[in-house]
């Protein structure tokens, strides 16, 4: 009797649920269960086995480093619901209009403080594409630049910290969510510093692309613009430092940090009388149901780890990765290529809870340094937002850009984006000291 390599079955019977449309979480638990029958039946493991899923559900429950999820979340989302998001736009593209492509690199610049101080990608971009875009659209802004540096500058909360993304690879791959913050710094910084080159490249290249705002809609008092960026800017900006330089000179986890910033989000919608029963309400329903889709993640990935390891699938998977030519180099090259195609189809989340468990072994057996291998996965995982079909922030603007937006023209737009962002994925394989030269 010929032996079915059931591990491998497994891993093609979960995807092509998942490509079918079913919720992932359900997809993996569902596949979990099936296998598990068949493997008892096929003498593969005993139903002791699944013994061991109450046990790491309650561990995933009771994870302090997880409580930071909905912590970073809730800050995120109450800055954006209570409109300070929306102030600190309206008044950074009034500082920059002047200047040719300055509404873009206005974009870039509240782009890269909303991802540090919300970590969630949906709200900076719905902010951005409701408010910037159409002030772009209407001076003369390219549709194809406008909309790129809309979706790019929003993916910036991926990379950037406090990232939910970078909270979750962590835990994913067993280190330190603080180190990631630090090793994640330079190259979030790095490659918000890129978009920006771009756009000041394409306004020089193409001035009809992205002209500066006409006299007529520049700020009149410039000494009162001046004052409205002190009064909006310098808020958000000490709640960042707050958070951030808590992690980072030790003072604090990043659960306890993410619970400050929550307080300091809440405080700061109240002094600006924004703290409105309607913004707390939508603020904590986001951060419940995002939250609870994060769980339901991890509890059925858990379950699918379980079976897969019982089939033997991890001990498969570790012989192929550690066995490829080249050796470190080639599961690099084979995990990035892994990680960048299965963007186009599904969330970052899923090919978290997914992949990495099946790659980080083999990782750790060949001497990688997970914290260098987890940027450079957050940076990968970053351009699954902005891949073409699936990609989440091509369809969160889509779904307030102008009907005269055509998603094909979203969809063009973000392609240099993309390019960009692998040229910063090969910079930080090249030259792993952007990530590692704050942790030495």
């Amino acid at each position: 009797m010929i032996e079915l390599p059931l591990g491998p079955l497994m891993f093609v019977a979960v995807f092509t649920i998942i490509f079918s449309g079913y919720p992932v979480a359900f997809a993996l638990a569902g596949t979990s269960l099936i296998f598990a029958f068949i493997g008892v039946e096929m003498g593969y493991f005993e139903w002791t086995l699944m013994a061991a899923l109450p046990e790491r559900t309650f561990g995933i429950m009771s994870n302090y480093i997880l409580l930071a999820v909905p912590f970073f979340i809730l800050m995120g989302t109450m800055l954006e619901r209570s409109r300070l998001a929306e102030d600190l736009l309206k008044t950074i593209g009034a500082l920059f209009g002047p200047l040719r492509g300055g509404l873009a690199l206005a974009v870039v610049l509240v782009g890269a403080m909303l991802a540090a101080a919300t970590g969630v990608v949906g709200a900076s971009v719905v902010a951005m594409g409701l408010i910037s875009l159409p002030v772009m659209l209407r001076n003369g802004y390219s549709q194809e630049l406008a909309t790129g540096i809309i979706t790019a500058s929003g993916t910036l909360g991926q990379i950037i910290p406090p990232s939910v993304v970078l909270i979750v690879l962590a835990d994913q791959m067993g280190i330190s969510v603080g180190d990631l913050f630090v090793g994640a710094l330079v190259p979030g910084l790095m490659l918000a510093g890129m978009y920006a080159l771009y756009v000041i490249g394409v306004a020089f290249l193409h001035p009809e692309a992205a002209p500066a705002l006409p006299i007529e809609e520049r700020p009149k008092d410039r000494r009162a613009l001046l004052k409205q960026v002190v009064l909006v800017l310098i808020p958000p900006l000490a709640l960042i430092m707050l958070v951030l330089g808590s992690i980072f000179a030790g003072l604090a986890t990043p659960t306890e940090a993410g619970a400050l910033g929550a307080l300091g989000a809440i405080l700061l919608a109240a002094i600006n009388k924004r703290l409105t029963l309607k913004a707390m309400e939508e603020t904590l329903r986001y951060t419940t149901r995002l939250t609870a889709m994060v769980i339901f993640l991890l509890i059925g990935s858990t379950a699918f780890a379980l079976v897969f390891r019982g089939l033997g699938g991890d001990l498969w998977i570790e012989g192929i990765l550690t066995d490829l030519p080249g050796g470190k180099i080639g599961l690099l090259v084979v995990a990035n290529l892994m990680i960048f195609v299965l963007g186009f189809f599904i969330d970052f989340f899923e090919i978290a809870f997914i992949i990495l468990p099946l790659i980080v072994p083999a990782a750790r057996l060949l001497g990688v340094d997970l914290v260098w291998f987890g940027v450079m996965i957050g940076m990968n995982l970053q351009t699954s937002f902005l891949t073409p079909p699936f990609g989440f922030a091509l369809f969160y603007l889509r779904g307030v850009a102008p009907q005269k937006v055509a998603t094909s023209t979203i969809y063009r737009g973000a392609l240099p984006f993309i390019v960009i962002q692998l040229i910063g994925l090969a910079l930080i394989c090249i030259f792993p000291e952007l990530v590692t030269w704050m942790l030495d």
